[in-house]
């Protein structure tokens, strides 16, 4: 054998053993020790990385869980309370359960209620549109019905209805992981309780215009009376720039609001159907 080659194949074997050995000493000496219960609370949780939680994947939130003072407000949305409760075994720790949520669509701005003035003709993205103009209708707050939502949801909870063109949201498979309401750059997708037996009163409108001005763009538009706010016994709405909203907090679910709101703005969903009112008795003549 040539003895250059086997001087050279000698001396670059060395300096691998030594450059080894310096990692070899510098990975222990900066080495971290890592709780190993963070891979224990990682393994109870979905695995989906929505980043729903607010954390960078499932992974960022069990160090974060390990390692925080109040674990307890934490939550995962798409594991939900199973899964908050398997955590907070792993760390000896109880925590409350916490009422279901859903992804709310507060837009009822169909064709039908909210007639087309311009044509949108490019990349059907709702982040570009609103970049480029207010809107195709005359409600620059409404829905813009291009699909973001549908295309950043990761358990096809939501699709855009044909004949609404507005967002509908699967509450079996919604998971209230919030992606939608963050690709939402109108904000027209609001994270909600889903209540009690799925049943919810909300305002289905995000327009800020005088009442005058919203009703002429949309038929479904709040306009601001306050007549809701006046018949709620629990102080739950409130109005401010012409709009009214429902704290899911406060709310008790009376429907009181829904029947008194001139415009339909207000939605209630899963609740059985109401009895219709009874006609008045016909007055009995006591004459002969």
């Amino acid at each position: 054998m040539n003895p250059i080659i086997l001087y050279s194949a000698l001396i670059l074997a060395g300096l691998g053993a030594i450059l080894a050995m310096v990692l070899y000493l510098v990975a222990n000496k900066f080495k971290v020790e890592e709780d190993p219960r963070i891979d224990e609370v990682e393994s109870v949780l979905p695995g989906a990385n929505c980043g729903g939680c607010g954390y960078p994947g499932c992974r960022g939130f069990a160090d974060a869980f390990v390692k925080s003072d109040n674990p307890s407000a934490m939550f995962c949305p798409v594991g939900g309370n199973k899964a908050m409760e398997a955590a907070a075994a792993i760390m000896g720790l109880s925590i409350a359960a916490k009422e279901p949520q859903v992804a709310v669509v507060r837009c009822a701005g169909s064709p039908a209620k909210r007639p087309r003035t311009a044509v949108y003709d490019s990349a059907p993205s709702c982040k570009l549109a609103a970049t480029l103009f207010a809107g195709d209708t005359g409600c620059p707050f409404g829905c813009l019905g291009l699909g973001d939502c549908v295309r950043a949801c990761k358990f096809d909870a939501i699709g855009i209805a044909p004949t609404t063109l507005l967002p509908v949201v699967d509450e079996e498979r919604c998971t209230a992981c919030g992606a939608c309401s963050t690709a939402c750059p109108k904000q027209v997708i609001e994270i909600r309780k889903k209540g009690a037996k799925g049943r919810r009163v909300f305002v289905s409108c995000i327009n800020r215009d005088k009442g005058g001005v919203a009703r002429k763009a949309c038929g479904a538009a709040c306009i601001g009376c306050g007549k809701c706010a006046k018949v709620c016994p629990f102080g739950a709405i409130t109005v401010e720039q012409n709009l009214a909203y429902i704290s899911f907090e406060q709310c008790k679910a009376c429907r009181k609001c829904v029947s008194e709101c001139p415009t339909g703005a207000i939605h209630e969903v899963n609740f059985p159907a109401r009895k219709p009112t009874e006609a008045p008795a016909e007055a009995v003549s006591t004459t002969a």
